[in-house]
Order: structure tokens, then sequence, then C-alpha cells
């Protein structure tokens, strides 16, 4: 396989966490393989007459915290000279990040995640395509509406739809004086939309992060368990990692989302199930590599390279 010239659209690299960073990972990767890595940021994009371009800086990575990447001189390029752009910015998914997915779509050149897919597949509302796998579900704004689910149900967790790492998620049950207080607070008295999803008690068991590439799954799972004093099965919210083996019924899962995963191009994924349910699907900067590497002795990264070679090969 000749060297490829890989352009990696990213938060800023001197911020990132060597140890838990997929992006980096990747990065390692690439450069493991020969390959030409180029790092740009988002204010670093624009397009002109048409034709998206990009400040790249050649990067090289090294697993040494503190001086973990060194980067050349930038030179603005058309990003169709690079042969495939990994779009591995971080949300939050606000108008910047729409913005940005515009302008990809004038790369000229393949972009991973498609960008297109990225505007299309909300991480919270892409699931409702599957909803035999989902637990039970409601998305309104209309406040008299959600106590009707909450009442249903006798417990729900309700989420905003743009929301990331657990943020703004709320954990409610019937009886609880401050449903109309919280209600009111996560949909803006009525003006914006949630997610309401029956409660799962498995989540006291761990949320189940599963990568898919090329929609299939990698062979282990990233099992984040809440804290005693918490709810969410997020790591930034206090959720411990541990490893997890696919069951049947994860399986399963995979084998209903994978290919409209690939009919997407939504290359690098990763589901959320608990209890064996669906929850979400993350299409934005996945993450949980390294902590599945380091688990199951895998190389998650590999696979990822096998596929973006093998397509351009």
């Amino acid at each position: 396989m000749r060297p490829l010239d890989i352009a990696f659209l990213m938060d800023p690299i001197g911020g990132i966490n060597i140890h838990k960073d997929s992006t980096f990972a990747m990065l390692l990767e690439a450069q493991a393989r020969g390959h030409r890595c180029h790092y740009l940021e988002l204010a670093d994009l624009s397009v002109r007459d048409g034709k998206a371009w990009g400040r790249l800086r050649p990067v090289t990575v090294k697993r040494e915290p503190g001086a973990h990447y060194q980067l050349g001189e930038p030179a603005h390029r058309p990003l169709a000279e690079m042969d495939a752009l990994l779009m591995r910015k971080d949300p939050p998914f606000d108008m910047d990040y729409i913005f940005a997915s515009y302008l990809l779509e004038h790369a000229g050149t393949w972009v991973i995640n498609d960008p297109v897919s990225l505007r299309n597949a909300n991480e919270k509302l892409y699931a409702l395509h599957f909803p035999e796998l989902m637990p039970r579900t409601l998305v309104s704004r209309h406040i008299p509406q959600l106590r009707e689910f909450l009442a249903e149900e006798g417990e729900v967790v309700v989420k905003p739809l743009y929301g990331r790492g657990g943020e703004g998620v709320f954990y409610l049950h019937t009886g609880d004086r401050n449903v109309g207080s919280i209600l009111e607070t996560v949909t803006g008295t009525g003006r914006h939309y949630v997610m309401a999803q029956r409660y799962i008690p498995a989540v006291r068991d761990g949320d189940k992060r599963i990568l898919m590439v090329d929609g299939e799954p990698i062979a282990g799972a990233l099992l984040r368990v809440p804290a005693a004093d918490d709810f969410r099965g997020n790591m930034v919210a206090g959720a411990s990692a541990q490893p997890a083996e696919l069951t049947p019924r994860d399986r399963e899962i995979c084998a209903r989302v994978g290919p409209r995963l690939r009919q997407d191009g939504l290359v690098f994924v990763g589901l959320d199930v608990i209890g064996g349910h669906l929850t979400e699907i993350n299409v934005t900067s996945p993450t949980g590599v390294q902590e599945i590497d380091r688990f199951f002795k895998t190389n998650v990264c590999a696979r990822l390279f096998d596929v973006i070679e093998a397509r351009l090969s």
C-alpha cells in the first residue's frame, strides 16, 4: 500500500489525554503504517470557489506525556489533495459543527464520517430508525405529554437532543416534586424537544459502548458503570470502565444497525446499549478505543485503517 495523505480534523492536540483519546490512537496507527498525517482544527477550514481548503500542518505523534506531538509548518492546501479526512471534532454539536459539515461536503475527498450523515444522524434521534431495539421512547417538547409518559412508565430518563457526556440528563420518577421544574428546565418551558426513555434498572450494571467499524462490531466492548451516587454511564460523569463481552442480543443489535451505517457512510460509530436495549448511536467522534484495546489486547484502529486502505487501494 502506498503512503496515504490523511487529514485529522480534531480538537486542539495539545489538550488531549493521550491515554484515553481515540483520535490519538488513530494518529499512532496511521503513522505506524507509514501514512502522512496532517492536522487541522475547525477554524482552519475554508471554501474558495466551491472547493474546500484547510490550513494543514504535518503532525507526528508519540506516546510521551508532555511531548506527544510535533507540528510542521502550516500550508493552505485544497482538501482534495488528501486521500481521506477523518472528522474527529468532539461535540458539542453546535452551529459551528453544522457549518463545518457543509464545508466538508466540498472536500473533494473521502470524509470519515460522511458529513451529510453527521448532520442527519443526531446521536439521540438516529436510533429511532430501530424502535424495536430501543426502550419505550417519547420525543416531545410538550410538558403535559412528558408528564403522561412518566405516569405510564413510573421511572424515565429525560435528555436534551444536543447534549454530550451526560450533560443535562435527568432521572425522574412519579412522586418526585421536582418533575415540573426539571421538565421546564430541559424543554426551555416547552421550546425545545427532549427525549424521554423508560428507565432501565440494568444501567446500574453499566452502559455498554460497542464500537462499529464499517458496520461490523469490534469483538470486545467497554462497560461504563455509573458511580454509586449517579445514574449516568458516562466517563466524564464519574462512571468507571470495565471490560464486557458481546452478548447474543448485542450482536443482534449490531446486525440490525450495521447495514444502515454502511448505507449512510458512517464508518466509525459507537453504539450505547443498556440491558439489551439500544439507547444511542454515536457518530461524532466516538470514543472508547484505548480502553477496549487495553482490556482485550486488540487494535481497534488497525481494523479502521484496514478498511480505509482497502477502500483507497
